[in-house]
């Protein structure tokens, strides 16, 4: 074969027969090697590739613990479960306790909690299908197991309890307590971790304790469950419970611990407390320290710890995933957990219900973006007065529109409650926003929560919605509505029966069961005639305009007027045709009152603006004694007060009057068209010289705005007369008394009446012990009581052997009052004796402090109360209040005596405690100091009575010339 000079085969060569024949075969000879050694190459790695496959199979990749991994993979489960309000069909309630006999109550009067079968929605919420009705109710095992009339198929055993036609309901829910912890006496406090602004990971539980007395007497307010949470010093303060108030063996438990108190056991939902606006901002706001220093601050810590909790939610959700599709024994990592996070993770994953601190329209606004930001629910809005302007902005809430958790009138006392208004309620649920009532317990006393729902349907709010406020609309917010807050087969058996309706004054239980174990073993119950529930009035709901009219104005439909001559309680006497009594005034002044035949003619003659009511009711005005009324318009807020008096020399309350603010008008629209104010900051604790005014008053300027310039000499002996002076009570009365003995036996005289040294504290001290000015003693402490007692007797020993004075005491004797008085009862017939009225402020004591530790909390706990004792023990009683907002109450509070006296007062006794009574401690009849002649005659025209709920001012009687009305 020739070869190609590149040594390249030729074409000869390529297409030769013979030659591509032998090349062929060779290849193949070498390529069937390769193959053969390919083939084995790969045999090989199939071999590799099985064992590898089989030895993974025996043994997972990753080197964490399987054990762990199956754990966290099980924790994956319990990230998804979303909770439920459905509860199946019980047999028992958990928390009965084996060994509780059934219950048959018998003869009561009966509400269920919801409307009649058959009613529709917008029926039930215009208040149709809604009543009391008669039945028996059967309880078993914790449950209630029939709502009927009669029941005759009893198990075993079964108790039976007469209720005679009382009222039954459903146990109170308070959706707002600190209750347990705190202790009464304020001696120690676990209700806010304050150590960082964002602690979702807290628990309230862990700071509570089981046995603080006030359960008991919150309970005896027919309080069965309350959700008890942190408080509001952080913006995200931690986990709430749900706890009920039977604790140990005598409220039918078997054991006293927290755990026992869990109103579900199951823990089907988890809770948490959040607040917004001034509180956390005046707890963190360090400038340059640390924050939140603003709203704009809390806004970000919100959003910054909700990003946080956003991640973390994510990187478990993409574990769990991954695990799902690979194996958990198969993941190189564990599940992320962390308890800093894994709160406020739950709230992202719909587990936690969120109740949240906010008052004024940027708070709530601002919570509402944050819902919809990171996809959260709130369930409801607490303190929320600011709720009732924007509903529209509440239903932008993502999830649900939140309801608002209120008081009924606690107001005004900070920047953000200044919006406030108490037809709220009544607005909010004309919005198709049903509001609840809670206490803020100890802001408010839980045990008297229901009142708060009760001056709601008084302003306006119907009275279903008011009572669900309190019992079945709570309950479903908390997620236990299908076993809570309705006397309905399957329902836990938490019942209360009461003396009267819940939404009347002085309502009162007779017997608490909670699980179906009564809660008082031997109560007390007070001698009230069986009372027919409240015929709700649908009246309330029309809101009236403030007027002010000259001429004649007739008031038709009076039903009772107040007998001034009256002395004896009850002796007023009604007009024989009451549906023909009529009151006319004239420019300001009662012209008539009764038939009036003769005065109706001229007044027809000359024209007349006339105010039809139903059952109107004719009386003085009320009156607010030992409040800081005039003197302070904001409690929160130093700007807006006249200053705390000092600590050494006197001032007077007169020289610090403020007229025009929302206070003073409001007081004035409830009745309380005067007030006896001494020098102190929002609270009975005064110092110095009171000074009676007329709240209606433009200015100190007007002709009669001050009916006693000078009317008593304050001091406080309660806890806070511990100052630096006088670093004990024991030094504190020392000093008092060493004052008055000095002012007993100082013989000079001032030369002139405009003297400087006529307000100096000496001056007055004389006056005191010369019996022309009346000493108030603030003291709740039955052993201060005592003292100021027996500092009397000294006193008096005293002037008796001076005889400078002795002439003159004997037309004015010293005059010394209680102010306070919590513990008075322990020694009321030691006051009687000495002759030293009390004031007591507030009628129904709390225990706040120490020294009010005794006090009575009335029936079914307790043999009666203060004001009974005291009565009995013939000591002349007055009524004020703690806090200024209190005043636009003192009509009901007044009624609240009236319903709870057992007889000892009547209507006219009622409102003495808050009118007349003052005034005889005091020495005054409400003239004008300085023309005793001209003594302004004032009424006050109500429709309804004062002393009940929803009864409402119409007409005030003027001192400037003018009537103000009400239409």
């Amino acid at each position: 074969m020739e070869k190609n000079p590149d040594g390249l085969p030729t074409y000869t060569d390529a297409t030769s027969t013979r030659d591509r024949i032998r090349l062929s075969w060779a290849d193949r000879r070498r390529r069937r090697r390769i193959m053969r050694l390919l083939a084995t190459v790969v045999l090989v790695f199939l071999v590799y590739q099985a064992y590898e496959i089989a030895r993974n199979t025996r043994k997972p990749v990753s080197t964490l613990s399987i054990e762990q991994l199956n754990k966290d993979y099980a924790t994956c489960a319990a990230l998804r479960r979303k909770p439920s309000d459905t509860t199946k069909p019980r047999d028992l309630n958990k928390r009965w306790i084996k060994g509780t006999n059934p219950l048959l109550i018998r003869n009561a009067t009966v509400w269920t909690g919801e409307p009649a079968k058959g009613t529709t929605q917008e029926e039930a919420r215009a208040g149709k299908g809604w009543s009391w009705i008669h039945s028996d109710v059967l309880v078993d095992r914790g449950l209630i197991i029939a709502v009927a009339s009669p029941i005759k198929d009893l198990p075993p055993d079964t108790e039976t309890f007469e209720a005679h036609g009382r009222l039954l309901t459903a146990g109170i829910v308070d959706m707002h307590s600190h209750a347990g912890l705190a202790s009464v006496g304020n001696l120690q406090d676990d209700v806010n971790e304050l150590s960082a602004d964002i602690t979702p990971f807290v628990r309230s539980i862990d700071g509570l304790d089981p046995l603080q007395p006030e359960f008991e007497f919150i309970k005896s307010g027919g309080v069965t469950t309350s959700l008890f949470l942190p408080g509001s010093g952080n913006n995200i303060g931690g986990e709430a419970y749900v706890l009920k108030f039977a604790v140990g063996p005598k409220n039918g438990r078997e054991e006293i611990s927290q755990q026992d108190l869990y109103a579900d056991p199951d823990h089907n939902w988890r809770y948490m407390k959040m607040a917004c606006g001034e509180n956390p901002k005046r707890v963190y706001g360090k400038y340059g320290e640390h924050g939140p220093f603003s709203r704009l601050g809390e806004a970000w810590e919100f959003r910054h710890a909700l990003e946080q909790a956003s991640q973390y939610v994510l990187e478990q959700d993409e574990w769990c995933a991954a695990a799902d599709s690979i194996g958990a024994i198969n993941m190189h990592t564990h599940l992320r957990q962390e308890l800093r996070w894994e709160s406020l993770g739950a709230v992202l994953r719909g587990q936690v219900r969120i109740n949240t601190h906010c008052y004024t329209i940027p708070d709530l606004e601002a919570m509402v973006r944050h819902t919809n930001e990171f996809k959260f629910r709130v369930y409801a809005f607490h303190h929320a007065h600011s709720t009732y302007l924007i509903p529209e902005v509440l239903k932008r809430t993502w999830g649900g529109t939140p309801t608002a958790a209120l008081f009924a009138d606690n107001m005004y006392y900070k920047v953000e409650a200044y919006t406030a208004s108490e037809r709220a309620g009544a607005i909010l649920y004309n919005n198709s926003i049903t509001p609840v009532y809670v206490s803020d317990n100890p802001v408010l006393n839980s045990q008297h929560v229901v009142f708060e729902a009760a001056k709601a349907y008084g302003y306006g709010l119907p009275y279903h919605a008011a009572l669900a406020g309190v019992t079945s609309e709570p309950a479903r917010l908390l997620g236990l509505g299908d076993r809570l807050g309705k006397i309905k087969e399957g329902f836990d058996a938490d019942l209360v029966l009461w003396d009267s309706d819940p939404l009347s004054v002085g309502a009162t239980p007779v017997q608490v069961w909670i699980d179906g174990a009564k809660q008082f073993q031997d109560p007390f119950e007070l001698k009230k005639p069986v009372a027919e529930p409240i015929t709700p009035d649908s009246s309330l709901a029309q809101e009236t305009t403030q007027r002010e009219i000259s001429g004649f104005v007739v008031f038709t439909g009076i039903k009772h007027m107040y007998q001034t001559q009256s002395v004896k309680p009850g002796s007023g006497v009604e007009n024989e045709s009451p549906d023909k009594m009529i009151a006319i005034f004239e420019d300001g002044n009662l012209l008539c009152a009764g038939e009036c035949s003769e005065q109706i003619k001229e007044v027809e003659a000359r024209g007349a603006t006339y105010i039809p009511l139903k059952d109107g009711h004719l009386t003085p005005p009320l009156t607010a004694f030992g409040s800081s009324l005039g003197l302070v318009e904001i409690g929160a807020e130093p700007d807006t007060h006249d200053g705390s008096p000092p600590n050494d020399g006197i001032t007077r309350a007169a020289d610090g009057l403020s007229f025009g603010g929302k206070q003073l008008a409001h007081a004035f629209s409830h009745g309380v068209t005067k007030a006896i104010t001494a020098p102190s900051t929002d609270s009975i604790d005064a110092r110095g010289i009171s000074v009676g005014f007329r709240t209606g008053s433009p200015s100190i300027l007007s002709k009669h705005a001050i009916f006693q310039e000078e009317a008593s000499l304050h001091y406080p002996l309660t806890l806070t007369a511990k100052t630096a002076q006088t670093p004990s009570i024991s030094s504190a009365i020392a000093d008092l008394r060493s004052k008055l003995l000095s002012a007993i036996h100082d013989n000079s005289t001032t030369s002139s009446p405009l003297s400087k040294q006529n307000y100096e504290e000496p001056a007055y001290l004389k006056r005191v012990v010369q019996g022309t000015l009346p000493l108030v003693l603030t003291a709740h402490s039955a052993d201060t009581i005592a003292q100021i007692i027996h500092l009397k007797a000294t006193l008096t020993s005293a002037i008796a052997s001076t005889p400078s004075l002795a002439s003159s005491t004997s037309k004015n004797p010293l005059r010394i009052i209680v102010l306070g008085g919590a513990e008075s009862h322990l020694v009321a017939p030691s006051l009687s004796t000495a002759d030293i009225p009390v004031v007591l402020a507030p009628l129904l004591p709390h225990a706040q402090t120490w020294d009010q530790r005794r006090s009575l909390t009335g029936a079914p706990l307790t043999n009666g109360t203060t004001l009974n004792y005291l009565l009995d023990a013939g000591v002349l009683v007055g009524v004020g209040v703690e806090e200024i907002w209190e005043t636009r109450d003192l009509g009901l509070v007044a009624g609240t005596a009236f319903a709870n006296s057992e007889g000892r007062l009547g209507f006219e006794g009622a409102l003495d405690l808050v009118g007349r009574n003052l005034y005889k401690m005091l020495g005054v009849e409400g003239r004008d100091s300085e023309k005793e002649e001209e003594e302004v005659k004032e009424w006050v025209v109500w429709e309804g009575s004062p002393l009940e709920v929803g009864g409402r001012v119409r007409g005030v009687s003027g001192f400037e010339g003018n009537m103000w009305v009400w239409m």
